[in-house]
Order: structure tokens, then C-alpha cells, then sequence
């Protein structure tokens, strides 16, 4: 892809979830919204990089932030991860019925044999 090129949004959901940093924030996530403070406590990394983290997942829609007064909330947006898990179920499927047909092929076969 070159540099300019859009991205899909599902391709920014699947980014964003292959670094155990943002899966661990959007686990936290999932209990409750939290300030950044809170989320990069945990984190053993500069408040920069851990902002950098936030900010993928931002882009990607997994979570959304406010500001009040000096301190920012973010939390999680459950509809996104839901395209993800849309996508991965059709794959899934695909993949079940493929299996099923070369199973039954592989049956018939073994009983042409015997």
C-alpha cells in the first residue's frame, strides 16, 4: 500500500489490536472509562509512548476520549470491536464449511477403498 493510500477501517481495528499494549488498555477498558493516568499507571513506558498507544486506538474507533477541565477519559466503543468480530465469524465459517466438504470427501473416499 503506498504511503497515502487509505486505510480500511477494519484494517485500523486489526492494527490496533496487535499490540498487547492496546489489547491490555481495551481489557481495562471494558470494566469501565478511565483517564489516561489511570490507563498508563500500569504501563511501565513514558506518558509520550503510552499516548501513542492511545492514539492508534483512537484512530481505529476502538475507544473515544473527552477532555474536562486538565484531565482526559477515554472509553471504549464496543461497535467497532463488533466489525472485527463480524469479520473473523464469516471467516470462521468459511473455513468450518470448507472443512466439513473435505471431510466428507475423505469419508467417501475411505469407504470407496474399503
Amino acid at each position: 500500500m503506498s504511503p497515502g493510500a487509505a486505510v480500511a477501517p477494519i484494517e485500523r481495528v486489526f492494527r490496533a489490536l496487535s499490540d498487547p499494549t492496546r489489547r491490555r488498555v481495551l481489557e481495562r477498558l471494558g470494566k469501565s472509562p478511565a483517564s489516561v493516568s489511570e490507563l498508563a499507571a500500569p504501563f511501565d513506558m513514558a506518558l509520550p509512548s503510552f499516548v501513542r498507544h492511545l492514539a492508534v486506538l483512537e484512530e481505529s474507533g476502538l475507544v473515544r476520549s473527552a477532555k474536562v477541565g486538565r484531565v482526559r477519559t477515554v472509553e471504549l466503543v464496543p461497535e467497532r470491536l463488533r466489525s472485527a468480530e463480524t469479520w473473523l465469524q464469516r471467516q470462521r465459517s468459511l473455513w468450518e464449511r470448507r472443512l466439513d466438504r473435505l471431510d466428507t470427501y475423505l469419508e467417501n473416499l475411505n469407504e470407496n477403498e474399503s
